[in-house]
């Protein structure tokens, strides 16, 4: 039954995503073009490359359509933060003014730190698809144990650093960048590590939830 249900999952239709991202990712380039943003011009190229990425592995990591929407918003969230201007008299941190700016509360909280604990939040639960598709040969029905959670955010945590170092690339191929120096390094870092840790702690705790509701009494016959 549940092997049926995942499948049915996957030959939903996937057009509302696939047209949402679309919408975004082509306004996002008009906006890159239109106000001479060269650093949001390669974080463009950067997210086709990913997007190609999340297509191409979809059926293989058995990726469900929350999860394919939850990767869209975040790059909806992405694209935002560095296109969308914010008023004067808002609080930001730096000079330019933008979304990934904010201070939400200022010198705690920043657009940019939420975007990322979401976002590595989102790929230690993708991490997490995938580790599943892969035990499903040896194990028909895979649990997220503490150990694979643990794996997971591990892996959100990674694929984070990775993150950041596509940031230094853009530090080095474009003159201005709105990436700045090694506190918001060391911040970035931890928001993905809260991120990844809540996600991890979230699908182990509901792993065990299903799997106590599973083994409770049965019912005479």
């Amino acid at each position: 039954m549940a092997q049926t249900a995942e499948l049915s999952v996957l030959q939903q239709p996937i057009w509302p995503v696939v047209v949402f991202t679309v919408a975004y990712m082509a306004a996002a380039v008009v906006a890159a073009i239109v106000t001479g943003n060269a650093e949001f011009v390669f974080y463009i190229a950067v997210m086709l490359v990913l997007i190609a990425s999340v297509w191409t592995l979809r059926q293989r990591l058995g990726l469900n359509h929350a999860a394919l929407w939850a990767l869209s918003v975040w790059g909806l969230a992405h694209m935002a933060g560095g296109l969308m201007p914010v008023p004067r008299g808002w609080p930001i941190n730096g000079e330019i003014r933008v979304l990934y700016s904010l201070w939400f509360i200022p010198g705690y909280l920043k657009y940019d730190h939420v975007v990322h604990a979401y976002g590595f939040g989102v790929t230690t639960w993708v991490c997490w698809q995938g580790l599943r598709s892969a035990l499903k040969p040896r194990i028909p029905n895979p649990q997220p144990t503490f150990g694979l959670m643990v794996l997971c955010a591990a892996a959100g945590v990674g694929f984070g650093a990775l993150n950041e170092i596509v940031e230094f690339v853009a530090v080095l191929l474009v003159p201005q960048t709105n990436v700045g120096g090694y506190m918001n390094t060391g911040w970035d870092l931890a928001s993905n590590l809260l991120g990844a840790a809540i996600a991890a702690m979230g699908i182990w705790m509901y792993g065990r939830r299903s799997s106590d509701c599973s083994m409770g009494p049965e019912t005479g016959g």
